[in-house]
């Protein structure tokens, strides 16, 4: 019985360093390993990443999986990093990609929306929107852009047209030049003819500052 004061402090101890070893929302250790089932709507506002088995939402981002598709849902194993000298301007901690387990075609067409005004850090709000060969990008090309109507396409062209002259202004000494909008949303949908390639813009709203 004189060992039980001993053991009892073992196992408080024990459990101390367990629960300070653990990082994030989740409360994950460096280095575990874990599953996680990552939706179709790459690049979207609402996009979801969940831990499997629980399906529970992970609050943290997922790094280096290059090879994500939009149009596609996966279960993916990723590993919980944590960083022992954190950027200033970045977490401390994040979950990085290791291997696809299965992959899976989206075969609805639910809408959705993506930003194409964002406010990376560091930096201020951006305009993630670019042309090319009278084709339209989203995301550093990863995902095109095409047009459902007339107007989505002119809208398109006053976003950019809008860039332009930023651009322009902000390389002159003192311009004051500011954006006009606060925020810039695209509701989309996956493109049929260039699925995993696309998105269909069905709309776009601006609200101005």
């Amino acid at each position: 019985m004189k060992y039980l004061p001993l053991l009892s402090l073992i196992v408080v101890l024990f459990a101390a360093c367990s629960k300070e070893d653990g990082y994030g929302p989740r409360n994950l250790k460096n280095g575990q390993e874990l599953e996680l089932l990552v939706d179709h709507r790459y690049g979207s506002i609402n996009q979801t990443l969940l831990l499997l088995p629980e399906k529970q939402d992970a609050e943290m981002s997922l790094h280096s999986f290059s090879e994500r598709e939009p149009g596609y849902t996966y279960k993916v194993k990723a590993r919980m990093v944590v960083e022992k000298n954190p950027p200033q301007d970045g977490s401390a901690y994040y979950l990085e990609f290791l291997k696809v387990l299965s992959k899976e075609r989206y075969e609805g067409n639910e809408p959705f929306d993506i930003a194409l005004l964002q406010a990376p850090i560091p930096g201020g709000p951006t305009i993630v929107l670019r042309k090319e060969a009278e084709r339209y990008y989203f995301l550093n090309d990863k995902i095109e852009l095409t047009s459902s109507s007339a107007q989505v396409r002119d809208q398109l062209e006053e976003i950019l047209q809008h860039a332009d002259y930023l651009r322009q202004s902000w390389q002159k000494p003192g311009s004051q030049a500011e954006l006009k909008w606060r925020t810039i949303t695209a509701t989309v949908t996956h493109d049929p003819e260039k699925f995993g390639k696309a998105y269909r813009v069905q709309s776009i709203k601006f609200v101005n500052k």
